[in-house]
């Protein structure tokens, strides 16, 4: 059991019964009952096709003892191959609708769990790896769709099994009991594998969970990876997972190997019944040579459907725990509740905090307590204090990705916990610390969400910064390619980009987490042009980390240990010597003028 470290469920798992899951996916096929009406159908008409050639067959071998003409082989062959190409029709269109079918579903629980995915609060990534969430939208949704494919099949072999024993029945009681009374024990064997099989299944799957998480971490972080010279280290953690997903994998295969044998050997045995009763019943003139040569070949008929089931239980298995873990993905709740949905107005910006109280998860120290801040419309405020002092915090929860524990933050005097996320979102621009472009060009970054700005105008925004000098440094202009997360730009161009987006925006409410990238002059003085911009029409909260942000803000918040010790403007608190003096020796000083020439005349000296 060592083998199984590091693969417990996720918090957010659930634990559905057969019956939950077959109901829950019966929703998904609802919407296509007709198409299944239509697949029952066919797998009728091929039951009764498959079901029908051995009866036939049979007929055939009586005919064997008695005068047979040409004429009577030509209508036996010709039923046969009717039968066959009955079969062959009806599977094909069977498959070609049921392909159909399982596309659809699997296109609707995919967008149902990457939606799942895209409305959780960021404190559920906080928690889970996004590695092993993606491997759910993908990995487990393709299986389930296989595994249904399978059922079909198994379902028309099934049908047969039915239609053939009614006929049985009606030939000879005695022996189709012989062939029946075995069937029990068959089931009893597959139901005795079907649990251990359910659980080292999904075990399996969370193994290889574990090794896309791996993948993905890696792949993403690549280049921090070789700057540190870490890709030994990361081939070494990647390794141990997929030593570990293939030891798991093996001891499934291992339990999984051991029904097919053990129902090959009651097959045997069964065989062996039917040779020795239908034997001694043909002897006895009980029955035909062709009756006993049929229960002979049905025995194959009703072993099929269940050798099939146990050698492609494996299948059945990961698909019924795909399921489960798309399913869990999907009803997972999110921790940031919202009380009703109310459309946002368009809103002035007033933010107003009132005794808050706000920490990370159940275990850990609370970030603020009690806290209390009122932001006007249109103010522009700096949060400056030390690492974990709660900056960030007061950003997120602004833009509703975490939940507070308790008080309250109104926006324009609504409680946030009131609006429509999305709308209310709409209304935020955000830049943050490491800012993130998509793969594209500019235009189509800072048009990212405002399809309605066109081009002229985006034009008209990027030329005004900076004189267009930056724009102009481009080989492309707006049709300039960024690159995977923008690493064909330099940092300060990446931070322009990501203005602009937030300035073609408009939003109500700003918030920006400044980077702490050094950065030169002319950059810096483009960026601040970006910035007033922005300012000059919102309500703007900029984790401050330059010198010329802090002094430009309306108000200065230091904040210490998720408290307001003291705000104020630059230079009063400057003159305090206080906390923020202390932070502005630390941090902003050397940004200052005062502090290059002093820097300069001591190296010249």
């Amino acid at each position: 059991m060592s083998f199984f470290a590091g693969l417990d469920t996720e918090a957010y798992d659930r634990q559905y019964t057969d019956r939950e899951l077959m109901r829950r996916m019966a929703t998904y096929f609802r919407p296509h009952t007709r198409a299944v009406v239509i697949i029952v159908i066919l797998l009728l008409i091929i039951s009764l096709a498959g079901a029908v050639t051995p009866i036939i067959v049979s007929r055939g071998v009586d005919l064997l003892g008695t005068s047979i003409s040409w004429g009577s082989i030509a209508v036996l062959c010709g039923a046969i191959l009717l039968a066959g190409v009955i079969y062959w029709a009806a599977n094909w269109g069977r498959r070609r609708l049921t392909i159909r079918i399982i596309g659809d579903v699997i296109l609707q629980i995919r967008a149902d769990a990457f939606q799942a995915s895209m409305d959780h609060d960021l404190s559920f990534y906080d928690e889970f790896s996004s590695g092993k969430v993606v491997s759910r939208i993908t990995s487990d949704t393709q299986e389930f769709g296989q595994t249904v494919t399978l059922v079909t099949d198994l379902f028309s072999q099934i049908i047969e099994v039915v239609i053939l024993g009614i006929v049985l029945i009606s030939i000879d009681l005695r022996l189709t009991l012989v062939l029946f009374s075995l069937l029990p024990v068959i089931f009893l064997v597959v139901l005795g594998f079907r649990r251990l099989a359910r659980i080292v299944t999904r075990r399996g799957m969370r193994a290889m969970a574990n090794v896309n998480a791996a993948i993905k971490e890696t792949v993403s972080g690549i280049a921090v990876a070789k700057n540190f010279r870490q890709e030994n280290n990361i081939f070494v953690e990647f390794d141990e997972a997929n030593r570990q997903s293939y030891k798991v994998n093996v001891q499934r295969g291992m339990v999984l190997a051991m029904v097919f044998p053990v129902l090959n050997a009651l097959g045997g045995v069964g065989t062996a019944l039917l040779v020795y009763v239908g034997g001694l019943s043909v002897f006895q003139g009980l029955v035909t040579i062709g009756v006993w040569y049929l229960f002979l070949q049905s025995l194959d008929y009703f072993f099929f459907p269940v050798l099939n089931l146990s050698a492609f239980w494996a299948q059945v298995q990961a698909g019924l725990s795909a399921a489960e873990r798309a399913f869990g993905l999907i009803d997972a709740e999110s921790k940031v509740v919202q009380v009703n949905s109310q459309i946002a107005p368009r809103l002035r910006g007033e933010v107003r905090f009132e005794n808050l109280t706000f920490q990370y998860n159940d275990t850990s120290k609370p970030v603020l307590k009690d806290f209390n801040l009122h932001i006007l419309p249109g103010e522009n405020i700096a949060l400056v204090g030390h690492t974990g002092a709660g900056k960030s915090s007061i950003a997120k929860l602004i833009a509703r990705f975490y939940e507070f524990q308790d008080g309250q933050l109104l926006i324009d005097n609504m409680d946030i916990r009131n609006f429509d996320l999305s709308s209310f979102r709409n209304q935020l621009g955000i830049v943050s610390q490491s800012p993130f472009l998509f793969s594209g060009t500019i235009e189509e970054n800072i048009c990212y969400a405002c399809s309605s700005v066109n081009l002229d105008t985006i034009e008209n925004l990027a030329l005004r910064i900076g004189d267009g000098e930056w724009l102009e440094s481009l080989p492309g202009g707006l049709n300039t390619q960024v690159g995977e997360r923008g690493t064909l730009l330099s940092m300060g161009q990446r931070q322009i980009v990501s203005l602009l987006r937030v300035l073609a925006q408009q939003p109500a409410i700003f918030i920006l987490d400044e980077a702490t990238a050094s950065i030169d002059p002319f950059t810096e003085w483009q960026i601040q042009q970006a910035l007033g911009m922005i300012l000059s029409g919102t309500t703007s909260i900029l984790i401050a980390h330059r010198l010329s942000t802090v002094k430009a803000a309306d108000r200065i918040i230091v904040l210490q240990d998720g408290q307001i010790i003291e705000e104020g403007d630059h230079n009063n608190l400057l003159r305090r010597g206080g906390h923020y003096a202390s932070l502005y020796n630390t941090y902003f000083r050397h940004q200052s003028l005062e502090y290059i020439e002093q820097s300069r005349k001591f190296s010249l000296q």
